[in-house]
């Protein structure tokens, strides 16, 4: 549902928004906190004068026409009833030194605080792991965002200790210049060749008000250039089914994209039931490998797929 303001004031979006959410008749009675409207913004659901912001901070000046896109349903659930418990600790670690810090994520927990508060998340985790070291800081501990991995997904996550290093990390992330490496199972007893490659156009395929899902698009429809190479490694039996264990190199780094390449050959990914998966208890697909090269030093982490 959009909400659509016009002002002249000279004010910050944050604050601006809010004054005027709370005046909507479609959210009279919701709680409409400082954190979860940041949140809304930092999510993209907020553009000024036809652009999307992202900043908070950001400083409305002249006549501001402010649009925001918020599912009312979404914004105020609290939490998804599948999200696990998880602290990060010593055994979480993959690897540490005094830039960045390498996790081992666990499926059902999101990386990131959503627009809809209250909910556990590995930030959050990773910043109480890192003040419980140090309990003398005033302040919570830096933790930064470099990449992000889906909830259901499992596996390798950096995340930097330092805003010195933030802009070569994010360069490394924007430009693919690393290489990125999944384990995938699919329900299959086989496929045609060992190795394969899928390279398409894709974006998001479903109006924003419903569940995400991407998939092909044209490059003059806003299609984004895509390419994953896989190799098929064993047959392996998952959850009483036949199923085939596949390695995917990422050469780019679209939503969705390992899920869609999959399903677009006919191998959905095991319990990715959006994309045609068959049901199972979890979304087969985990970050196995993580390399990358900064001021001279290399990178190179790995987290094992449990029992496969």
């Amino acid at each position: 549902m959009p909400f659509l303001f016009t002002t002249q004031q000279k004010i910050r979006l944050d604050e601006y928004l809010r004054i005027k959410l709370p005046e909507c008749k479609e959210l009279e009675g919701q709680e409409l906190s400082n954190s979860k409207i940041r949140r809304l913004i930092v999510a993209g659901a907020v553009s000024v004068n036809g652009r999307t912001i992202t900043r908070p901070a950001f400083e409305l000046r002249g006549k501001s026409d402010v649009k925001v896109e918020l599912d009312t349903e979404k914004f105020f659930y609290e939490k998804q009833p599948d999200d696990i418990q998880f602290e990060v600790t010593d055994k979480s670690v993959l690897y540490e030194d005094e830039d960045l810090i390498f996790i081992d994520k666990p499926a059902f927990f999101p990386v990131e605080q959503t627009i809809t508060g209250n909910r556990a998340n590995l930030h959050d985790a990773v910043v109480d792991y890192l003040w419980k070291r140090n309990p003398t800081l005033r302040n919570p501990p830096y933790a930064g965002i470099m990449h992000r991995l889906d909830r259901t997904t499992s596996g390798v996550i950096v995340f930097t200790k330092n805003r010195a290093i933030n802009k070569p990390v994010s360069e490394i992330f924007q430009s693919h210049n690393l290489v990125k490496k999944y384990y995938a199972v699919c329900h299959a007893e086989l496929v045609s060749a060992s190795t394969f490659t899928v390279e398409m156009y894709m974006n998001r395929i479903t109006p924003k008000s419903q569940t995400a899902k991407w998939g092909p698009v044209p490059e003059s429809k806003g299609g984004q250039y895509s390419k994953t190479e896989f190799r098929v490694l064993k047959e392996i039996t998952v959850e009483n089914k036949p199923c085939l264990l596949l390695e995917c190199n990422l050469y780019t780094g679209r939503t969705h994209q390992i899920r869609v390449h999959l399903a677009s050959k006919g191998l959905p990914i095991l319990g990715d039931t959006l994309y045609g998966g068959i049901p199972a208890s979890r979304i087969y697909l985990h970050s196995y490998f993580l390399s990358f090269e900064i001021n001279g030093k290399v990178y190179t982490v790995t987290s094992k797929f449990p029992n496969y």
